[in-house]
């Protein structure tokens, strides 16, 4: 199934997934169809006359638990767990339909959609790959909140979180060229407090979420264990910024480094990036570069988002 990863990319064949909404709680189904080279990824709202949203910045609605997309009054929410896989998995160009506002949650990692891409294998297409290719630093602060973006081969991530206890604080870097996302990262579920459920509820959040789809910490950790990984819940950020990122609409070819950011701060940084025009410019991805064509999944259950920790 090896591709070769300057060309585009799309799945060889449809998908279909269904579960609930982590924060809407909201059965939906969802089907993924291989898509045109050079359209990139666009969301439809099957129940809403089949209208699209392309997965841009320029459709970034406002954000906290969740990354969300609107155009024309027309919403679709909780898509960086989908996002993220396509990204990493080096799928450039999908149609998502949906048949609700939010995309179901399945086990709160990415590892579902990167199984479901293998079943069916992913298909180079007869375009070549740009990147957006970082040629200064960008940042953005909020207190002791941070992200940045810098020049350099490869796509690096280094995240760093600080929690309260259980959790404390956690470090990880990945680069997305070592043909490891689908065994590092994708496994990681999201995550959140039950002290905070009902807080949380009360706001009309996480009405979806289940021992089944996300990791529930008590006092002591999980109480819905064994973690899939040590650090799991650091990769589990890095998981969700992957998927923030792919809004600016192509990969990057740079190293982004985060401290303590969420989702609200992660399209921050998208916009900010994109409106920089003099940071980046779009580069053909070399003819070397490694491409994922097989995953190694991890043991383990449960199923949460990052919007449980309220990242």
């Amino acid at each position: 199934m090896a591709q070769a990863a300057h060309l585009e990319q799309t799945i060889a064949a449809p998908l279909e997934f269904a579960g609930v909404g982590l924060h809407s709680g909201a059965p939906v189904a969802m089907r993924l169809l291989p898509a045109a080279a050079g359209s990139g990824i666009v969301f439809r709202r099957t129940d809403l006359d089949n209208f699209e949203i392309p997965a841009t910045g320029r459709n970034v609605a406002k954000v906290s638990y969740a990354t969300s997309l609107m155009r024309q009054g027309v919403l679709i929410s909780t898509t960086e767990h989908l996002l993220s896989a396509l990204i990493g998995m080096g799928v450039d160009n999908v149609i998502a339909e949906i048949d609700n506002l939010e995309l179901p949650i399945l086990d709160g990692s990415a590892m579902p959609y990167v199984e479901a891409f293998l079943r069916v294998g992913i298909r180079e297409q007869r375009r070549r790959r740009e990147t957006l290719r970082v040629l200064h630093a960008v940042e953005v602060r909020e207190g002791d909140k941070f992200i940045g973006v810098y020049p350099g081969s490869g796509y690096r991530i280094s995240y760093t979180i600080d929690f309260p206890a259980p959790i404390g604080q956690q470090k990880t870097c990945v680069d997305l060229a070592a043909e490891t996302y689908g065994s590092e990262i994708a496994p990681a579920r999201t995550f959140g407090y039950k002290a905070d459920e009902q807080r949380l509820r009360d706001m009309g959040l996480i009405r979806g979420a289940s021992p089944e789809n996300a990791i529930i910490l008590g006092k002591s950790g999980p109480e819905n264990g064994p973690l899939r990984f040590p650090d799991e819940y650091v990769r589990h950020k890095v998981l969700d910024l992957i998927g923030d990122l792919a809004l600016a609409g192509r990969r990057l070819e740079g190293h982004v480094v985060a401290v303590r950011a969420g989702h609200a701060m992660h399209t921050a940084f998208v916009s900010r990036l994109l409106k920089d025009r003099s940071a980046w410019e779009l580069s053909h991805a070399p003819d070397t570069a490694p491409v994922v064509t097989h995953v190694e999944p991890d043991a383990g259950g449960g199923m949460a988002h990052a919007a449980l920790a309220g990242a």
